[in-house]
């Protein structure tokens, strides 16, 4: 295995084993729990001997981190299209139909070893994971991580509301005005705000396209809000009405089409949009003004 991070222990005052001690001399270890499985892994030594949490650390010993073998993993090769991609982060445009993740072989998650470069930075993770989920059905822009901290630091971005998404989706009805959703999910808060963008009436029925930024991240949480609110989302077989006429059999419309946040790293402002998909465009036919 080769040597990831190497610390030379300096003077210190007071006696304290490698369990308290290590928690903050490694850059790719970021809690307790993450120094004592590197140490059952056998992936930290002292002066070149494996350690163990109770050891009594001493001024001058050395403490070397490991870099783990990379796990066998069975890739998918699905093709799709990566927006921006850097030594720590990649947004990707996830295709309707895969799951980001799960305990099966093709979702998103196993397809990204095909399309994204493997992180050259010393915490890069044996593969790139997906920072936050996207339904099944929706289709659009996936936040990825190809570090140890800069998916620590996604997923706290994420969970204090730092990242901001905006979605698009077709609903059922005529929505007039811009609207707070902030019925509880689960019995936890969620806030979602909708805008009225386009109205279209289709076989005799009305339909609007919304812009939907969702302020918290509950499961499901735009198509429930909508659907809560009298304005299902088209296509939604869980929450919404079975579809019929030019609907009929048609996937959700639900899309993930914008996002931005500070690079956990770099901290540069990344904003990206993607284009609407072909079957939103195609809508302008039925426009009504």
């Amino acid at each position: 295995m080769k040597i990831q991070e190497t610390h030379i222990v300096p003077a210190i005052s007071e006696n304290i084993r490698l369990q308290e001690y290590a928690v903050s001399i490694f850059s790719t270890i970021q809690s307790r729990s993450g120094l004592k499985k590197a140490i059952k892994k056998g992936l930290i030594l002292i002066n070149g001997q494996k350690a163990k949490t109770g050891d009594w650390i001493k001024e001058g010993q050395k403490i070397e981190l490991l870099q783990p073998d990379i796990p066998n993993k069975k890739i998918f090769k699905l093709d799709f299209e990566v927006l921006f991609e850097d030594e720590h982060i990649a947004l990707i445009h996830k295709p309707a139909g895969f799951s980001t993740s799960g305990n099966f072989f093709k979702t998103i998650e196993n397809a990204l070893p095909h399309n994204l470069k493997r992180s050259t930075k010393p915490d890069a993770l044996p593969f790139p994971l997906p920072a936050h989920r996207l339904d099944n059905p929706t289709a659009g822009i996936l936040i990825c991580a190809k570090t140890t901290s800069s998916l620590l630091r996604l997923q706290k971005n994420l969970a204090e509301r730092k990242i901001q998404k905006v979605y698009y989706a077709l609903v059922h009805g005529k929505l007039w005005k811009d609207l707070r959703l902030d019925s509880e999910i689960e019995e936890k808060p969620s806030i979602t705000l909708v805008s009225p963008l386009k109205f279209f009436k289709i076989n005799e029925e009305l339909y609007t396209l919304v812009e939907a930024k969702p302020l918290t991240g509950r499961t499901h949480q735009i198509r429930i809000h909508l659907s809560e609110f009298e304005h299902p989302i088209v296509g939604d077989e869980v929450y919404g009405n079975e579809e019929t006429g030019y609907f009929a059999h048609k996937n959700l419309y639900l899309y993930s089409g914008g996002v931005s946040f500070s690079h956990p790293v770099t901290e540069e402002a990344i904003e990206v949009e993607s284009r609407l998909p072909k079957r939103f465009r195609n809508l302008s036919n039925y426009r009504v003004y």
